[in-house]
Order: structure tokens, then C-alpha cells, then sequence
């Protein structure tokens, strides 16, 4: 035992956890009575006032989703039926930068897609990558913490940031992401963007499917190089905000392809990988991906406080024909984005018009600050006096069957659920050599901040030769670490 302090809460209780939140099981849903799972993300959605606490600096467009092939025998969801079209907003961002960072920085790209469908706001709140650094939201505040200034003189710390990624293996698939060139995308246009998560689909007869989304840049990707991505900070820090709004504004309508990977329920019990793990991706050679429709961009906002610093996108809004999967890192984000907007934008949020669903809204919720949608009596359910009436049967087909102990634990790891199994099929079969080269000087460049430790770039090292012993040994010659 070392002369370490123990954790607590802010209450000064000894904290049960430092990883792990508390589910049903190793693998089943997170339960509401983790009450330090709570504080910690209602505290972490309160930290900034009043940009928000991640995905700060962004832009966004609207646009429509076109659905051209027929997916009833996996959805009921109105919105992804054959022929269907949506109107939509999209909202990219960088997730760690301040509301004045520059567009061209480092960092994974949010995709977040707001679709007004006749049965409510569905959103899907992505990235343009297909994973993430860690599997448990009780880790998610830390990790951002170390993307963020330290405490002590107010400046952004690449040793923190190598800290917290070689203390977690997990996070080795998403950095080696971000350390290729698609850590730094030429424009929002020549992205790709994803889901990330999975969910669950269920069609008109309750039969259930998992399914992630992957939304294909038509305009093909393309990338900055390091030394150009940082050229551009000093040139033009809103260079993909101005790089959108101008393509819009001419005519320039950019399309992603809406392609969707289906697994079929029961397969995921016993998957390869843990198909729930925000970590991992499922190979196609599995899970084929499937077109289902196209989405453009084609008007601009007027207001861009009004339509995109208030836009909230939150992944409960979830419609009739999809919900929720035991995906932790999905189940955190259930309460932490909602509760988010509820600080930074107020209460009633949802009544702003960028926010407001086009169809009707028959609520009992009343009053707070800014109200001015409130509903006549009665304000109470169940009621007498014709007050509007829940239909279950509309979501006959998103309850599953979950058993387990109440406990703290990592996931049950399926037969290939290696931390490095996947980084390094990416190193060994994705990267061209070109990308190898650049993903080794992004590195070595990051790992030799001044304020990177000789310690801590041997961790640097031991954390690249865990995804492949090549990768390992040309970061340490960068380095010049023995």
C-alpha cells in the first residue's frame, strides 16, 4: 500500500472506483443509483460557463436525409424507411479546444446529426472516428481533464495527456488515430463520420438487431499534414468554419452515404470482440457495411448563437425503432448530455426553435426559466380530463433481457478483446507507408514537449511497442530513448 490518498467524492466518502461505474453484470446497463458516477459527470457538465465543457469550437449546416433502400426488416423507425426524407442539422467540432481554438488543430472531430422526424428529434451525437480513448464514462471527465490547462499555471500539458493514455491500454486504438493525418482533416467536408456506439434496431414484428452508423464522405478524404494543419492556426483559426459556410453559400452542397453495419442479436454474446466496447470496431470482413440513403448539406444557418451555440444534441433521443445498447461510454452520455444543455442553455432547452422537434410536442413538463411553450391543465399524469396519453406499444421491441450481480468491473473480455489487436491491424494493414512516417513524426512531435518527461517518454515507448514492435522502436530513436 503506498502513501497515496484515497479518492472520495466531494463530500469527503472514499470513492468506490476509479474506472469502473456500476452495472447490472460485467456487460449489462449502468444503474442510476451510482451516485458517484452521477456527481462526477453532473459536476464535470458544470465546469464552464458558458461554452461548453467539450466540442466548444464548431459549425454546423442543415440539410436532408434521403433514404433509397429498404431497411423495414431491421428498423420501424419512420425516418429510415424506403423513400423517406428528413431535414437535419449537423454540427462538427473539436472536442478539446476552447470556443476560440483553432479548427485545424489535433484532436478527433465531432459529428453530431439532429434529424426532425415526425416522431420526435432523433440524434445521433458521433465522431469522425469509429471509437474512443476509454469504455467507461467514469473515466470520461479525467480524460478530458488532461486535454484541458492544469491547474497550476493555466497551460495545456502533453505529459498529463501521454499520463493518462499509457495508464489506459484501452485508449491506443483512437491514438493511434488521432496521431495519423486524419487527426487533422483538410475540411469538415473530407471527413467521414460515425456513430461510434452501437444501438439497437427493432422492426414492426420486435425482432432486434445491433447497428452502427457510418456516414461516407462523398468528396473523398483528405488530410493535412502536421506541419500544415499547424501553418493554418496562425493563417486562419476558423478555417473549416469559413471553409463550409463558403461552400454552402456557393453552391458547393457536400454528401456523406449513409451506410449502416448490421449484427444480428444473438451473435454478440459470443462476438470476437466485445461488440458494446466504444474501444473497438467490427471488421466488415464480419459486418459488411450496407448503403442505405445519402444526406446533403445545403442551407446555412442566419444566426449562428441562435442555431449552432445553442443547438443541443443528446443521444437519448432515441424514436420508436431504435434504442439504447448496454455500450457504457452510451449509457454515461444518456444522462451527461441532456443534463448538460439543462446548465449551459436552461431548462427548456428543447423549446429554442434550432432545438424544438417540427412535430407536435405534448408535454407535462411546466415552467422554469425561459418557458414559453407551457401546456394548459391538466399538468398531471394519468388524468380524467383528456390530458395527452403514452402509447407502450410503440416501443413493443427494445426490451432485452439483462441478469447479473451489481457490481464494479471491466467488461468480460471476448476471445479477441486485446487493447492492441486492433491499433495494430491498423498499423500492419491500413496505414500506407507514407501514413506510418507521418503517424511516427506526430508522435515523436507530441511526446517532445518540453514538459514530457525522460520517464514518461520511456512509457511513450512501451505503450507504441505494445501495438507493434516497429512502431515502438522508431518512436524511441524519435525520442532518443535507449
Amino acid at each position: 500500500m503506498t502513501d497515496r490518498p484515497i479518492t472520495t467524492d466531494d463530500a469527503g466518502i472514499p470513492a468506490p472506483s476509479d474506472e469502473f461505474s456500476l452495472s447490472v453484470g460485467p456487460n449489462g446497463p449502468l444503474l442510476l443509483q451510482d451516485h458517484y458516477l452521477i456527481q462526477k459527470m453532473a459536476h464535470f457538465n458544470r465546469e464552464r460557463v458558458p461554452e461548453r465543457v467539450v466540442h466548444a469550437k464548431g459549425g454546423g449546416a442543415y440539410g436532408v436525409l434521403q433514404i433509397t433502400e429498404d431497411v423495414s426488416q431491421y428498423t420501424k423507425a419512420t425516418l429510415f424507411q424506403k423513400g423517406k426524407e428528413t431535414e437535419l442539422l449537423l454540427r462538427f467540432s473539436t472536442v478539446a479546444g476552447e470556443l476560440g481554438s483553432a479548427d485545424t488543430a489535433r484532436d478527433p472531430r465531432g459529428f453530431a446529426l439532429k434529424f426532425y422526424t415526425e416522431d420526435g428529434n432523433y440524434d445521433i451525437v458521433g465522431n469522425n472516428t469509429p471509437i474512443f480513448f476509454i469504455r467507461d464514462p467514469s473515466k470520461f471527465s479525467d480524460f478530458i481533464h488532461t486535454q484541458k490547462r492544469r491547474a497550476d499555471n493555466h497551460l495545456h500539458d502533453h505529459n498529463m495527456q501521454w499520463d493518462f493514455w499509457t495508464l489506459s491500454p484501452e485508449s491506443a486504438h483512437q491514438v493511434s488515430f488521432l496521431m495519423t493525418d486524419r487527426g487533422t482533416p483538410r475540411t469538415w467536408r473530407h471527413m467521414h463520420g460515425f456513430g461510434s456506439h452501437t444501438f439497437l434496431w427493432y422492426n414492426a414484428a420486435g425482432e432486434k438487431f445491433w447497428v452502427k452508423y457510418h456516414f461516407k464522405t462523398e468528396q473523398g478524404i483528405e488530410n493535412f499534414t502536421d506541419a500544415e494543419a499547424k501553418a493554418l492556426t496562425a493563417e486562419d483559426p476558423d478555417f473549416h468554419i469559413r471553409d463550409l459556410y463558403t461552400a454552402i453559400k456557393n453552391g458547393d452542397h457536400p454528401a456523406w452515404k449513409v451506410n449502416v453495419q448490421i449484427m444480428p442479436f444473438e451473435d454478440a454474446a459470443d462476438y470476437r470482440f466485445n461488440p458494446f466496447d466504444l474501444t473497438k470496431v467490427w471488421p466488415h470482413s464480419d459486418y459488411p457495411e450496407i448503403t442505405i440513403g445519402r444526406f446533403v448539406l445545403n442551407r446555412n444557418p442566419e444566426n449562428y448563437f441562435a442555431e449552432i451555440e445553442q443547438s443541443a444534441f443528446e443521444p437519448a433521443n432515441l424514436v420508436p425503432g431504435i434504442a439504447a445498447s448496454p455500450d457504457k461510454m452510451l449509457q454515461g452520455r444518456l444522462f451527461s448530455y441532456p443534463d448538460t444543455h439543462r446548465y449551459r442553455i436552461g431548462a427548456n432547452y428543447l423549446q429554442l426553435p434550432v432545438n424544438r422537434p417540427k412535430s407536435p410536442v405534448h408535454s407535462y413538463n411546466k415552467d422554469g426559466a425561459m418557458a414559453f411553450a407551457n401546456p394548459g391543465d391538466p399538468l398531471y399524469a394519468p388524468n380524467s380530463a383528456g390530458g395527452p396519453a403514452a402509447d407502450p406499444s410503440l416501443y413493443q421491441g427494445e426490451n432485452y433481457q439483462v441478469a447479473g450481480e451489481i457490481i464494479r468491473s471491466a467488461y468480460v473480455r471476448h476471445r479477441e478483446d486485446d487493447d492492441f489487436v486492433q491499433p495494430r491491424a491498423l498499423w500492419e494493414n491500413v496505414l500506407s507507408d507514407v501514413d506510418r512516417d507521418h503517424m511516427v513524426g506526430n508522435i515523436v512531435g507530441h511526446a517532445s514537449a518540453p514538459e514530457v518527461t525522460a520517464d514518461m517518454k520511456k512509457r511513450v515507448v512501451e505503450y507504441w511497442t505494445n501495438v507493434h514492435k516497429d512502431l515502438g522502436q522508431r518512436v524511441a530513436q524519435g525520442l532518443g530513448v535507449a
